[in-house]
C-alpha cells in the first residue's frame, strides 16, 4: 500500500493512516475490538483488540450503532471506532487526552456527526488530543437476556454498551502514545447518556486505571435500571416479537429489534444495577470512595427537560409524563412524597406543560448531578460543580439539556436561534480543556463542599461562584429524596 507516512500512526492492532487539513490530522474509523459484534458475536461482550502488522486508512467516520435511522443513517452492527485528532505540530511533551462519549438515552447518537468533528476543539488547544468513541446502544446494547431458557450464554447483555466503551478506554491507555497522547493523563468526558457512561464507568472493576478526570454533564448513575426493570423490558419486547428465547431474536435483523423496541421499550433500555458489571447502589459506592481519587467536573442546566418538550411537541410530551407518572411515581411513592412532589410542580408554572417538564428535569437531571457532587466530597473526593442558566431564544428551550454541547465542541453553527457570546462560549471550552489538563477548570472556581455547596454559575455575561442556596438549583425538602428512586 501506497501512503504518506507522516500521516501513518502506529497502533497494536495496524497501522492507521489519517488526513490532515489545516494542520490538524484526523485519524476516523479506528477499530477498538479483535471483531465486530456481528453474526454470533451479537449480544456478547467486545473481544479485545490483537496485534496486526497492516496499514489501514483512518479517512472516514464509522458506522453508528443500529439506530431509528431517523436520527443517524449510516448504521450497523459493527459499530465499535473511534476517532482521534491531534495538531500536527513538532511537539514532543506528552499531551493530555480528553475521550468524548456521546449521549443519546442509550438508543440513539454516534460519533459519526459533524457536531463532534474535533478539529475546531484541536486547532484551538494544538497541545491536547481528541477523542470520540462509539458503543452498542438500545436493544443491542442494554438488553436482559439471562432469564431467557438459553440465556445463560449472555452474561453481560444488559451492560454490552458499558463494556465496549471499557475496551475503547483499554485501547486509548495502550494506543494513544503512538498519536503524543498521554496515557496517564486522560479525562473520560460525556453529556446526558454519554455523562451517565462516565459516572458509571468509574463504578465497573478496571475501568479506573484508564483515566485520571471525569467531566459529566447532565448525567449521572441515576440513568440506570434495576434488574426487576430490565426483565420486563425485555419480557415485553420479546412478547411483542413473538419469540421466547435468544435464538429466535437471533433471527430478527437488526433494524427490526430496534422498530420492535422503540414502538415496546422506549427509554427504558438503561445500564443495569446487575450487582456484578454495575452495583445495586452506586450512590452507596461513590460515598464510601470509589472514585475518591478521581477528579470530576460536573453539573447541569437549568431547564433540562424543556429539551424534550421542544423536541417532541407540547402534546406528545404531556402525554408522556403523564404515562410515566402513572406507572413510576404513582407506584413507588409514598403519600408523603407525592405531596411534596405536587406541591413542587405548582410552584412558578404559567404553560401547562411545565410543571412535568420542571419535575423530570430534577429527577433525570438535575439532582443527580449534584448528588454526585455531594457523595464525591463526602467521600473526600474533589468536584468542580457547574449550574449552567444560559437562555436559548427559543421560548420553550430556555437553558435546556444538551443546549451547551455546541458551545464546548466549539460548533456554533449547531446552535438553535441565536448565537451566544463568543467571548462566554471560548471561555466555558477553555475551562473545559484547562480542567483536562490540570486537574482545574480555572483558579476561581471553589470545590464543591457540603456546607455552602460551591458551584460555578455558567451565565452568558457573569461567569461567577455562588452558594447553592443562592441559586437554588435543587429543592432539599421536596425532589432531593426522588435520586433514591433511580430512572423515575
Amino acid at each position: 500500500m501506497d501512503y504518506d507516512k507522516s500521516l501513518a500512526v502506529k497502533c497494536i492492532n495496524g497501522t492507521f493512516v489519517g488526513v490532515k487539513t489545516d494542520n490538524v490530522i484526523a485519524y476516523k474509523g479506528i477499530p477498538f475490538v479483535g471483531r465486530q459484534p456481528v453474526g454470533d458475536l451479537r449480544w456478547k461482550a467486545p473481544v479485545d483488540f490483537a496485534p496486526d502488522s497492516g496499514v489501514y486508512e483512518a479517512f472516514h467516520f464509522p458506522k453508528a450503532s443500529c439506530q431509528d435511522k431517523a436520527v443517524i443513517e449510516y448504521q450497523g452492527e459493527d459499530c465499535l471506532y473511534l476517532n482521534v485528532w491531534m495538531a500536527d505540530d513538532a511537539s514532543e511533551a506528552k499531551k493530555p487526552v480528553m475521550v468524548w462519549i456521546h449521549g443519546g438515552a442509550f438508543v440513539s447518537g454516534g460519533t459519526g456527526v459533524d457536531l463532534f468533528d474535533c478539529a475546531n476543539l484541536t486547532k484551538e488547544n494544538p497541545d491536547v488530543i481528541f477523542v470520540t468513541i462509539q458503543y452498542r446502544l438500545g436493544v443491542l446494547g442494554f438488553l436482559h437476556l439471562s432469564h431467557l431458557p438459553d440465556g445463560a450464554d449472555y452474561p453481560d447483555s444488559q451492560n454490552l454498551g458499558l463494556l465496549d466503551q471499557q475496551m475503547a478506554l483499554k485501547w486509548v491507555h495502550e494506543n494513544i502514545a503512538a498519536f503524543g497522547g498521554d496515557p496517564d493523563n486522560v479525562t473520560i468526558w460525556g453529556e446526558s447518556a454519554g455523562a451517565g457512561s462516565v459516572t458509571m464507568q468509574l463504578l465497573i472493576k478496571g475501568s479506573q486505571q484508564y483515566f485520571k478526570k471525569v467531566i459529566a454533564q447532565s448525567g449521572a448513575p441515576c440513568q440506570t435500571s434495576s434488574s426487576e426493570e430490565a426483565i420486563e423490558a425485555t419480557n415485553d419486547l420479546i412478547e411483542a416479537l413473538g419469540c421466547k428465547t435468544v435464538a429466535e431474536m437471533m433471527k430478527f435483523p437488526a433494524d427490526k429489534l430496534v422498530e420492535m423496541a422503540a414502538q415496546t421499550v422506549a427509554l427504558r433500555l438503561f445500564p443495569e444495577r446487575d450487582g456484578r458489571i454495575l452495583p445495586l447502589d452506586p450512590w452507596k459506592e461513590y460515598a464510601n470512595g470509589v472514585a475518591k481519587d478521581i477528579v470530576f467536573l460536573q453539573g447541569c442546566n437549568k431547564d433540562e427537560m424543556n429539551c424534550f418538550v421542544a423536541d417532541w411537541g407540547v402534546e406528545n410530551f404531556k402525554v408522556w409524563a403523564a404515562n410515566r407518572k402513572t406507572k413510576k411515581y404513582a407506584q413507588l411513592l409514598t403519600e408523603d412524597e407525592k405531596a411534596k412532589v405536587e406541591s413542587f410542580c405548582k410552584e412558578g408554572s404559567v404553560e401547562d406543560w411545565e410543571p412535568d417538564s420542571r419535575l423530570f428535569s430534577h429527577s433525570w437531571f438535575i439532582e443527580g448531578a449534584i448528588k454526585m457532587s455531594e457523595c464525591q466530597t463526602l467521600a473526600g473526593g474533589k468536584s468542580y460543580t457547574y449550574f449552567y442558566r444560559v437562555e436559548s431564544s427559543d421560548p420553550i428551550r430556555k437553558s435546556a439539556h444538551f443546549e451547551e454541547v455546541p458551545i464546548v465542541f466549539g460548533h456554533p453553527e449547531f446552535v438553535d436561534g441565536r448565537p451566544y457570546d463568543p467571548a462566554f462560549s471560548k471561555a466555558m471550552r477553555g475551562m473545559w480543556v484547562q480542567f483536562a489538563r490540570t486537574g482545574v477548570p480555572s483558579p476561581d472556581w471553589p470545590l464543591y463542599d457540603l456546607k455552602d455547596k460551591k458551584v460555578m454559575v455558567l451565565d452568558e455575561f457573569d461567569i461567577h461562584p455562588a452558594k447553592e442556596s443562592d441559586v437554588k438549583i435543587v429543592d432539599w425538602d421536596r425532589t432531593w429524596f426522588l435520586t433514591k428512586y433511580y430512572m423515575l
